[in-house]
């Protein structure tokens, strides 16, 4: 085999391993993504609120540009930059880094939710119109969008000044448009504030409550006040991103934090699509009231009760057993030994399948969709997306694993046979 040849192999072979499709994905998704999210609000708006309707309903300029969404936008980012930086909550140390190193991350996320809290209780006493936020969606959305690109582009031009050590290993590839997406630097800083943590559960998080908010504000303008399906909407993901930030510590042991870069992928994730897709339902209940019987609110409740159960105490397990594995909520669970010197869990939670936390974070989003009603696909959107994302990344998960502890793998496997839905999947 010629030198070329085997260089083109090489090159091949890199590119298959590339997550989200390699260099197409690359350029593909940082177009695709954006436009779906603007088709989404569309459709959560219009009469019809069909994924199918052709031609799809377009916004005109006027639409998608308001002076005051920029305005928004870059204060609220800049309000919680400053909660980020407040001397309030614990500081706790992320797993070592290559260079042997631990950062230290502020825990005071759940304190901005509550500060946040505060102060739209102030301005809604205040008399200010939040129900105005269901008019601003598209613009606010493009802005965010924007400030996507910008805040990708910044972090690739600044990664090529960062030392190797402090590279993400799958986001150095050299191909620009993958590099872009994926991102190169693992952990970029100004001084001691972490951009990825910081938008990682911050903003848009957060964002994404006081929209749900806003939307429940033009309910009660429209009906003079808020349906139980919306009451239910806004208390889940209320509920959901309240226990993210209560349990904000758990975050560093993620992939998103110790494995993958801070690039396209995961900023426009945080900035733009968890606050303006994860609570279209909000969104689509303005324009499309439903009623729920006494029975239905119940079980709805009871779903997304089991699925809280099962996503909160599954994870907390995961997090005591990194962290503490003599700790005596974990020490009597059976482990298997690998090679890294690392036990894996095979009872418990983990004994059920590998990723019981999956299994109650789809069934919380299936709690989500139902008080909106069977008569458009729309509101199930976000299940129907969530479960293809945590299908894909129990997919990353399982060959980062097999190439981490090989033969502990496969025994842990064997153990374990169900990957998300007991005895399905």
């Amino acid at each position: 085999m010629s030198p070329n040849s085997q260089a083109a192999k090489h090159r091949s072979s890199r590119d298959t391993e590339r997550e989200f499709g390699g260099t197409l994905g690359a350029v593909c998704i940082p177009i695709l993504l954006p436009l779906t999210v603007l088709f989404l609000i569309c459709v959560s708006r219009s009469p019809e609120a069909s994924v199918f309707q052709w031609p799809p309903p377009l916004p005109s300029a006027d639409q998608l540009w308001d002076p005051l969404a920029p305005v928004l936008l870059v204060g609220w980012i800049g309000l919680h930059a400053l909660l980020y930086l407040m001397p309030a909550g614990k500081v706790s140390e992320g797993l070592v880094l290559r260079d042997g190193t631990r950062l230290k991350y502020p825990i005071n996320g759940f304190h901005g939710l509550c500060i946040s809290g505060v102060l739209l209780m102030l301005l809604l006493g205040l008399g200010a119109p939040l129900g105005n936020l269901f008019e601003l969606l598209l613009p606010l959305a493009m802005c965010a969008i924007a400030v996507s690109f910008l805040l990708s582009a910044y972090l690739y031009i600044r990664s090529f000044w960062a030392p190797s050590y402090a590279l993400a290993s799958g986001g150095n590839t050299g191909n620009p448009f993958y590099d872009f997406f994926i991102g190169r630097e693992l952990n970029p800083r100004i001084g001691d504030f972490d951009l990825k943590y910081f938008c990682e559960l911050r903003p848009g998080l957060i964002g994404w409550v006081v929209i749900n908010l806003g939307m429940l504000m033009k309910e009660v303008e429209l009906q003079g006040s808020p349906s139980l399906a919306m009451i239910l909407v806004n208390g889940f993901q209320l509920l959901y991103v309240a226990d993210a930030l209560w349990n904000e510590e758990a975050v560093l042991t993620t992939m998103d934090i110790v494995h993958d870069g801070f690039g396209f992928m995961l900023v426009f994730g945080d900035l733009a699509w968890v606050p303006f897709t994860y609570g279209l339902q909000a969104a689509f209940l303005v324009v499309h009231p439903q009623t729920l019987s006494s029975f239905g609110a119940a079980a709805i409740i009871t779903l997304n009760g089991i699925g809280y159960y099962i996503f909160r105490k599954s994870n907390s397990q995961k997090n005591q057993f990194r962290r503490d594995p003599s700790h005596p909520t974990v020490a009597r669970l059976e482990t298997i030994a690998t090679a890294t010197g690392k036990r894996l869990l095979v009872s418990g939670w983990w004994g059920l399948v590998r990723h019981p936390n999956y299994l109650g974070d789809l069934l919380m989003a299936l709690a989500w969709s139902l008080p909106c009603g069977f008569s458009h696909l729309l509101p199930y959107f976000y299940v129907t997306y969530f479960t293809v994302l945590l299908i894909h990344r129990e997919a990353r998960d399982e060959r980062q694993c097999r190439a981490k502890y090989g033969v502990a793998w496969d025994t842990y496997c064997r153990r374990v046979p169900y990957r998300i839905f007991p005895y399905i999947y």
